[in-house]
Formats: C-alpha cells, sequence, structure tokens
C-alpha cells in the first residue's frame, strides 16, 4: 500500500466549547480519503482538509444506496495519551458488511494505521472534559456516474472526525423506549447484520412516531412474527431477568455490536449468569408482571450503556427498576468507560495507542 500524504489545512477552525459538544455536529479540521478503481485496487491514501467533495450528480450511491460505515472513538487519558477502543474490531466489522454490499474489502490493518495517523493529526481537537471523545466515522460509497442497477466499479473510502458529548440528552440516566410492532427495520436474510445507510434508513418513520410520543428510541421486534426482541435503533439490548442476563442472539438480522461484545466478555470474566437466545417481549412483561425483571439497558457506540427506565408496548407502559439506573448497568458502564480513558486496566486488549 502508497504512503499517506498529508496536506494540512491552512486555515485551521477555532475548537469548540467542550461543555456544548452535541453529538455529530462539530467537525475537525482534516480527513482521510482513499479511492478504489476495479482493476487498481485501493490507492491514493491521503489526509486534506475536512471539506466538501466534488461528486457527479448521477454517482451510484445516490441512486442505489451502495455504502458502509462504521463508528468508533479516540480518548484522551490524563497523562496526554491517545487511546483508540477495538479499532480493528470495527474495520473487521466493516469488511463484513462490504462483503455482503458487494464493496471491496479494506487491508484492516492499513485502515487502522489510517485512523491512527489522522487522529493524529487532528489530537489537538479530542476533548478533555468527562464524558467526552472524539466520535470516528469511516464510510464508503459507491462513485460511479452510471444509472443503472449493479456493483459500482469505483468506490471512496473516507473518516472524518467529530468532538462529542453525550450521544443522548439523558445522558446516563434511564431512557425510554417504545416497543415498535408495526414497521420492520430488517429480516434474516437482508441487511440486518451490516452496518448501511439502508438499515438507518428504514428506521426513520417509527423513530419520528416514538419521539411524537415522548420516546427517546425504538425497541424493534423480529420482521416475520413480530414477537421476538432485536435491537433498539442505535444499540443492541439486554435484559436481567432473575439474576441472568439476557440478549438477544445474532440471528442475522441484528448488527454484532462492539459493544455488545465487550459487554458479554465483561459478564464472562465477572462470573455473571449470561444467556444469548431469542427473547419475546412478552417473556419481558411476563418477568416485570413477576417482578423478576432487574434491569434492561442497550449498549453501543455513541452512549457505550443506556439503561431503559420505561417500555411502552401496544400502550402498556412498564417502569424498570424504578426508572433508575441499575447496578449491573452502571458496573459496565464504569468499567468500559474507564479502559477507554485510562482510569481502569485493560486485561482484554482492547486499547490501542495512537
Amino acid at each position: 500500500m502508497e504512503a499517506i500524504t498529508i496536506q494540512t489545512n491552512p486555515n485551521p477552525k477555532p475548537k469548540p466549547d467542550q461543555a456544548n459538544l452535541g453529538f455529530g455536529q462539530i467537525f475537525t479540521d482534516h480527513m482521510f480519503i482513499m479511492d478504489y478503481e476495479e482493476g487498481k485496487g485501493w490507492y491514493n491514501p491521503r489526509i486534506v482538509p475536512y471539506g466538501p467533495l466534488p461528486l457527479d450528480p448521477s454517482i451510484m450511491v445516490v441512486h442505489y444506496g451502495q455504502a458502509t460505515f462504521e463508528g468508533l472513538k479516540a480518548y484522551k487519558t490524563a497523562d496526554k495519551q491517545i487511546q483508540l477502543f477495538r479499532p480493528y474490531s470495527n474495520m473487521e466489522r466493516m469488511n463484513i458488511s462490504n462483503e455482503r454490499l458487494c464493496i471491496p474489502p479494506l487491508d484492516v490493518a492499513f485502515a487502522v494505521e489510517a485512523i491512527k495517523k489522522l487522529v493524529e493529526v487532528d489530537r489537538d481537537w479530542i476533548p478533555e472534559a468527562a464524558g467526552t471523545s472524539l466520535y470516528i466515522r469511516p464510510f464508503i460509497f459507491a462513485t460511479d456516474p452510471y444509472l443503472g442497477v449493479r456493483p459500482s466499479h469505483s468506490y471512496y473510502f473516507i473518516v472524518i472526525l467529530s468532538p462529542v458529548g453525550a450521544y443522548y440528552p439523558e445522558g446516563l440516566n434511564p431512557v425510554k423506549i417504545y416497543v415498535e410492532d408495526n414497521y420492520v427495520r430488517a429480516v434474516t436474510g437482508g441487511l440486518g447484520f451490516t452496518k448501511t445507510p439502508a438499515n438507518y434508513a428504514a428506521s426513520l418513520k417509527a423513530q419520528v412516531v416514538a419521539q411524537e410520543k415522548g420516546y427517546t428510541q425504538v425497541l424493534w421486534l423480529d420482521g416475520i412474527e413480530k414477537k421476538y426482541v432485536e435491537e433498539v435503533g442505535t444499540m443492541n439490548v439486554f435484559f436481567k431477568i432473575d439474576g441472568v442476563v439476557v440478549t438477544p442472539s445474532l440471528e442475522g438480522s441484528i448488527l454484532s455490536g462492539i459493544t455488545r461484545d465487550s459487554t458479554i466478555q465483561l459478564l464472562k470474566h465477572w462470573g455473571i449468569p449470561f444467556e444469548e437466545r431469542k427473547i419475546s417481549i412478552d417473556e419481558i412483561y411476563a418477568a416485570h408482571a413477576a417482578g423478576k425483571l432487574d434491569e434492561a439497558f442497550g449498549t453501543g457506540t455513541a452512549a457505550v450503556i443506556s439503561p431503559i427506565g420505561e417500555l411502552n408496548y401496544g400502550g402498556n407502559i412498564i417502569s424498570i427498576n424504578q426508572g433508575k439506573i441499575g447496578e449491573l448497568s452502571a458496573r459496565i458502564y464504569d468499567t468500559i468507560t474507564g479502559i477507554q480513558n485510562g482510569t481502569e486496566k485493560d486485561l482484554f486488549g482492547w486499547i490501542v495507542h495512537v
């Protein structure tokens, strides 16, 4: 692979107020770009000033949606070290998405090296206030100027960076979740296990309906029977029932979350009873009625852990753990974020230093 060239931005932007970062609204001074052409492969890796892209209106991604993306974070420790959390897992997962979308695979090691170099160039953008981080968004999209349904012969691979605060306005306080029993997001054999924009476009209508009802997120049921719990829009989901932690098994319609896997590894390391299986929404409500639904929480890169304080399924509203964060949710959050920011020892080899 070619060496990465760097073009420094001659007009750096002022750094934002770390107390008002929001999420995904502010972008750094540089971005990474690499091109692909059939027969030539991936080439011309470069870091350039962040800015608009010159694109033909007929590029295939706009018309046929051939694209994938990832999300991970960089953190600055108290002694100013820069840490990435499981970047190789993200780029390996991106290649799983690429294969399903007929996008040529990336060299995982090179992609991580590109991310490290970009983060190093914009290291001054990494916020240091509690709960903040530098969000990293790698993405690939089809660039052939062609109106016809086939895999593109050319692509862009781009990485952009965004300093962020908490993903949810509630912070670590429990969120209210609306159980969607009308719209369908994904089915086995489709795109549900990939990170592709189509999955998120499919979720928007239900998300709008839920927000109109005062709910932060949607909990999706399976697309066939509308019976089994799958995932929350931006998170995998876990339930602690009578002392046993249960999460839906990966059936081809659920994203294999990096934070989900990290949580499973922690549960096993701590010796906490754990099951990965199908779980119906009726089982969850029955557990609540029996007083056995101890906790529920979501896991994801953006929020890390989001305790679930309320579920609304067909107008039947239940409160979980009296609307308070559970002991296990807090322990997982403290451990993962501690490893990420360097205050907890990394026993799993998750941290990659820049």
